[in-house]
């Protein structure tokens, strides 16, 4: 999941930024766009079966423990920031049960049609909950009868298919029963997802990739090998610390991010963790010029 580990995504040396008169103070008014005018188009995810937005709105950003900086907004402000991301397009939410995002997005849910979001939910394989029974929860606490992706959350070697069988078989069953429409992995060890390339049961990679080689499982060239494999073999690939965990935020390493997830990298689409409605238009303006481009 993307983090942007700062108060506001938009900088200056002497402060933060946020508003659309601040971001013209930031030199966004020389880059040829007019902020707030585009919206995310969408993209056909592998062979999940899926067509979902260019970028997701994740909600995990420092996250654990049930908590992240998007929870930490409060519940007004995070279903007031998802809206805006919908009405631009964003019509992705990357969720998860440590995040503690599942009862946000229900409120949002509330404002915005089931139907027509995305939502990637992600459960934890180290506890000991019965994933039947986390499946059931994860219904309730989210509000919605179905999952578009879930996805087995932080696997950290190549020996999952065997370790993580219980929670494989239990997916496997609530995807044929229309519970899930596509299964994968969230992969933060290069082992795990050289694996997960290969592997028939995975609909969907959630790969941690940048050109800064930031919080990475190897270097840009192998992870895109590797995804770039999985692509051939129709896998939906997500990229995720698109910012490299956010340490590369300024204004010339975001346009080197995007440009380089956009035009360089094996991945379909991105999650982004967005924490204000100042941070959504950057990525929606900057991503959809740059795809464009």
């Amino acid at each position: 999941m993307e983090k942007i580990n700062r108060r506001s995504f938009i900088q200056t040396s002497a402060a933060s930024l946020a508003g659309f008169a601040s971001l013209a103070a930031a030199g966004f008014a020389n880059q040829g766009f007019t902020p707030a005018t585009a919206t995310v188009d969408k993209v056909k995810l592998g062979n999940s079966g899926l067509i979902v937005s260019r970028v997701a709105m994740g909600t995990g950003s420092t996250g654990g423990n049930h908590q992240s900086n998007q929870t930490r907004l409060g519940m007004s402000k995070f279903v007031q920031m998802a809206h805006h991301a919908y009405d631009r397009g964003i019509q992705f939410f990357d969720t998860a049960d440590a995040y503690g995002s599942y009862p946000f997005v229900r409120e949002v849910f509330k404002e915005v049609p089931r139907e027509k979001v995305t939502l990637l939910c992600k459960i934890t394989t180290t506890n000991n909950e019965l994933p039947e029974k986390a499946l059931e929860r994860f219904r309730s606490e989210t509000g919605s009868d179905y999952f578009d992706i879930m996805l087995l959350h932080y696997l950290l070697n190549g020996n999952w298919p065997e370790e993580k069988k219980r929670h494989i078989d239990c997916l496997s069953k609530a995807k044929q029963s229309g519970i899930i429409k596509a299964v994968g992995i969230s992969c933060h060890n290069i082992d795990a997802l050289r694996v997960a390339a290969d592997e028939p049961w995975v609909d969907v990679i959630l790969s941690r990739i940048n050109p800064f080689q930031a919080h990475m499982d190897g270097t840009p060239a192998e992870i895109n090998a590797i995804l770039e494999q999985a692509r051939k073999n129709g896998k939906g690939i997500i990229g995720m610390k698109i910012f490299g965990n956010g340490d590369k935020i300024l204004e010339n390493e975001r346009e080197e991010s995007i440009t380089f997830a956009l035009k360089k990298s094996s991945i379909h689409c991105m999650t982004l963790g967005l924490e204000s409605i100042a941070q959504v238009d950057d990525a929606v303006d900057r991503v959809m010029r740059i795809a464009k481009s």
